[in-house]
């Protein structure tokens, strides 16, 4: 038998895939959503005329054809300086914790405190918490404190989610966020977190979730009403308030005080405000 001699000098020449591969990996990086024939369609519009098998083929050794796992992408955050507001419902800090019952089933705890004198406004427990719940909570805190201008939060899902967002661009709530794994922009409540989780959390073995809502209810009422702040020149969040409030609109449950305004040197309406303090102390 004999062969040609084309057939018998014949060498192959290895496939050159480089500027389809190039191709391929641009729109991946450009287009993640793409599949191939939304890149195949891509590469005919350009005006190559690559066969579609042969791209299919570059495609599937490349891996693409495999389903593509993508990070939820946020928004860049800008870090905004932490200040003390002057005055109440000017921020509120929100933020998540975790703990166990003795079952081993997980909790949750939302705290909300008021960035101007520290106070504790809901401290919400229960097996879960999403969005829906968090804004309810929020709703019900505005109807008996106002309305605060600014949320201060950290980039978890319950707070990112549109149906937050959407219920503070409607309340005119301007919702802040802190840079993702930066918690010490949200000192306030994580200074919180740390009290509450060593004087209950590390503190007790829980078996219900009504003997934390209880545990934490006490808790509550003892650091708004009678734990001294060394921030808050000794004084409890609630008294501090009376001293030097300014906000003209605050409500409670009780009634039982108002907030006074005093310019510095004023003795005779501080020492007004010292035994309306007294007496509150007195009440509780």
């Amino acid at each position: 038998m004999k062969i040609s001699r084309s057939v018998n000098c014949y060498q192959a020449k290895p496939k050159n895939d480089t500027e389809v591969i190039n191709r391929l990996n641009d729109l991946a990086t450009k287009h993640p959503g793409y599949g191939f024939w939304k890149m195949q369609g891509s590469i005919r519009l350009e005006g190559k005329i690559w066969n579609h098998k042969k791209v299919y083929r570059i495609y599937t050794a490349l891996k693409m054809n495999l389903r593509r796992r993508h990070k939820r992408r946020l928004p860049t955050r800008i870090r905004i300086p932490h200040s003390i507001p002057e005055v109440m419902n000017t921020t509120w800090s929100l933020d998540f914790m975790s703990d166990a019952l003795y079952s081993g089933r997980r909790i949750k705890i939302l705290n909300i405190i008021d960035d101007h004198n520290r106070q504790a406004l809901a401290m919400e427990i229960d097996f879960s918490i999403p969005a829906i719940k968090v804004i309810e909570k929020l709703s019900q805190l505005i109807e008996l404190h106002g309305k605060p201008k600014v949320i201060r939060s950290d980039n978890g899902p319950e707070f990112i989610s549109h149906q937050l967002l959407d219920w503070c661009h409607r309340q005119r709530i301007q919702m802040q966020f802190i840079q993702p794994g930066k918690p010490n922009q949200n000192c306030l409540v994580e200074r919180f977190n740390k009290t509450y989780r060593e004087e209950i959390l590390d503190a007790y073995v829980f078996y219900s979730l009504e003997e934390v809502r209880s545990l934490t209810e006490n808790f509550m009422y003892e650091y708004n009403h009678k734990r001294p702040h060394d921030s808050l020149n000794n004084l409890p969040p609630v008294l501090y308030v009376l001293k030097y409030g300014k906000h003209e609109h605050i409500k409670t449950s009780s009634d039982m005080f108002t907030t006074f305004q005093h310019s510095d040197g004023d003795d005779e309406n501080i020492n007004d405000d010292l035994n309306q303090k007294t007496n509150f102390e007195a009440a509780l």
